[in-house]
């Protein structure tokens, strides 16, 4: 029997990580600037999270907002440096935006396992992996009166506080888009930099700001994986594929990121579906339910695609470098 009460939960942890990391590049979408670089950012933010805490530990000396804010601070930090990077790529020296988001990608995942590695050397682990388990105790307490709660507590409060701080950030995110002179100016720079440029728009402020915040919200993804879901434990190449799922939620929602609070819930369960569903011992079963985020991904862009609404599609200008002498 399907125990939707043990499923949501986990559904909706396993989802955070893409809430983030989708919110974060949707934000740098209506800019204009495809990074495909957010799974190497979500990386970067969780090992430098992960660095933070470990030495803060180390420090003997446990306070609880310390532990939260080091690993937040170091985590904002190195996302940050990952979004001025790209920005100093394919804004300043205008690189073409899809080999420069894949290079970043793979100097994210060899940032973060190098960097891990030698902490799990530091720690003379006989196993590949590090434990920050007082670290992860503070990102994983859920609400004081979740207990009392029941099924209700434990479907919506039994979760740590950055799962609510990324629906929140995600609220603001689509507040700001829609309702706000900034937003409207920045989806203006996604869709027409020449227009934006003549009426006065500074294109790469808006394109700076727009990207490094967005990295940052994404590296945060990255951060609540490892201290909330993994319960701070870092290996590895852990991280599976949720930085290409959160692109392709990006794509799902259709660049909305109030949609995505719901959205990245339904690509949690179904990347985890086969936990739950019997498949016995037949691998191939197992990746097949893997493969239903992209399949309804795929789903939903031919679906857009064939209804042709302005509001549906991508940014204009998106991963088109912006030349101010072809205005």
């Amino acid at each position: 029997m399907f125990d939707f009460v043990s499923f949501f939960p986990r559904a909706v942890m396993q989802g955070i990580p893409l809430l983030l990391g989708a919110t974060g590049e949707t934000l740098t979408e209506k800019s204009g600037n495809l990074n495909l670089g957010i799974p190497g950012i979500m990386y970067v933010g969780g090992i430098c999270g992960v660095i933070g805490a470990f030495f803060y530990e180390q420090s003997g000396h446990m306070n609880g907002f310390l532990a939260v804010a080091i690993p937040v601070l170091c985590c904002l930090l190195g996302s940050l440096l990952m979004g001025l990077l790209y920005c100093f790529l394919t804004v300043t020296l205008r690189a073409n935006q899809n080999v420069t988001g894949l290079a970043m990608t793979a100097f994210g995942v060899g940032f973060g396992n190098f960097f891990g590695g030698s902490l799990i050397k530091l720690t003379g682990s006989e196993v590949p992996s590090i434990a920050l388990s007082a670290t992860s105790a503070y990102f994983s307490k859920s609400l004081p009166f979740a207990d009392k709660l029941g099924v209700f507590g434990k479907l919506f409060c039994s979760y740590g506080f950055l799962a609510y701080a990324a629906i929140i950030i995600a609220l603001v995110c689509s507040y700001v888009l829609k309702k706000t002179r900034v937003g409207l100016q920045l989806r203006a720079v996604g869709e027409s930099p020449a227009t934006a440029d003549a009426a006065g728009i500074d294109i790469a402020q808006y394109k700076f700001i727009a990207t490094c915040v967005g990295s940052m919200i994404a590296g945060l993804g990255g951060l609540y994986y490892v201290m909330d879901y993994a319960c701070g434990v870092w290996s590895n190449d852990a991280f599976g594929d949720r930085g290409w799922l959160a692109i392709a939620l990006v794509i799902f929602t259709i660049w909305r990121p109030n949609v995505g609070i719901l959205a990245s819930i339904l690509f949690g369960g179904l990347y985890i579906l086969y936990l739950f569903i019997p498949t016995g011992t037949n691998l191939a079963v197992k990746e097949l339910y893997k493969m239903l985020p992209y399949i309804v991904t795929l789903f939903v862009l031919v679906l857009t695609s064939m209804r042709n609404k302005r509001d549906n599609q991508p940014p204009e200008s998106l991963g088109v470098p912006y030349f101010r002498e072809d205005r």
